[in-house]
């Protein structure tokens, strides 16, 4: 369920401290009810995710074809301003602290992880964007996961580019993706 702004600017995240400068896109809630000490459970289901088993065809077609034109276009090569920067951004403790588990298929770079907060980031010639995990209380007393995505385009094309995108995300890429995290903590769930 997408959630207001104030969901995630309005808690002491450690994120905001390090990227001031990058813009809040979205805020989900996510489908994984479970403990207060269930968040590792979650870091890894994300570290382990691939845009290839969206539950929808459509969604991946999409990702398929924004990678193919990634690879045409020369979006995803690292290139000047394309290096992952937040990790020199951290204060000594989040520095020394864990940075999360590398992600298998994503192209997510770990920067760090807390008991209740992991950033990853992801840089390219479109947008540097952060991909924010927390784990937060919830309504019946429990706790679930909850996502942002926080994003700096790179220049006009970046901000096109994520103009561009914005109903595709909303309406193709997420609805999905949350059923398919529902499906899988569900699964290993009833599998503990």
């Amino acid at each position: 369920m997408k959630l207001p702004d104030t969901a995630h600017t309005e808690q002491p995240w450690r994120i905001h401290e390090v990227a001031p400068d990058f813009r809040l896109y979205d805020v989900w809630a996510l489908p994984t009810p479970g403990g207060p000490d269930d968040f590792p459970r979650l870091v890894r289901l994300f570290a382990g995710g691939d845009t290839s088993d969206n539950p929808s065809r459509l969604a991946r077609m999409l990702f398929a074809l924004r990678w193919k034109l990634g690879e045409i276009f020369g979006w995803d090569k690292a290139g000047r301003g394309s290096a992952p920067i937040l990790r020199d951004r951290l204060p000594v403790d989040l520095r020394e602290g864990a940075v999360g588990p590398e992600f298998d298929r994503l192209p997510f770079t770990p920067v760090f992880l807390t008991g209740n907060e992991l950033a990853a980031e992801m840089a390219n010639r479109t947008v540097r964007g952060i991909l924010h995990l927390t784990w937060v209380p919830d309504e019946a007393g429990g706790y679930r996961g909850q996502m942002a995505v926080l994003v700096k385009p790179n220049g006009l094309f970046g901000k096109a580019y994520m103009a561009a995108i914005s109903l595709l995300r909303h309406l193709i890429v997420y609805p999905p993706l949350l059923r398919g995290i529902a499906r899988e903590w569900q699964e290993a769930t009833a599998a503990q």
